[in-house]
């Protein structure tokens, strides 16, 4: 467990670093017509959007490791949250977020 939690707080601190990084990609996208062309203005929106998708599966990925923190902390760490059997320990090195197993999760 401790190697799951060690991966789990190195990922989560990668996140949290590249998400105060990147906060400036989601300001408001500059609307006056003579700084920036149309189809710039449209890049940029475009920019803003993908920006802004990015930034919400890195807060739902920070959301997932906490929970796996949570599950290590109270020993439900790697079994499966509906049939509470062991969640096999080659998807959760792959992934060690999971909360079910292969069965479950199909």
């Amino acid at each position: 467990m401790t190697d799951y939690k060690h991966i789990l707080l190195q990922k989560k601190a990668e996140l949290e670093a590249i998400q105060a990084d990147s906060s400036q990609d989601s300001k408001p996208v500059e609307l006056d017509q003579a700084m920036v062309g149309r189809l710039s203005r449209m890049d940029a929106m475009q920019g803003q959007a993908m920006a802004q998708a990015t930034a919400r599966r890195r807060k739902e990925q920070l959301q997932r490791i906490e929970g796996a923190l949570r599950r290590i902390d109270s020993g439900d760490f790697g079994y499966c949250a509906i049939c509470d059997t062991d969640i096999d320990p080659k998807r959760l090195q792959v992934d060690p977020t999971l909360t079910r197993c292969i069965k479950c999760s199909a």
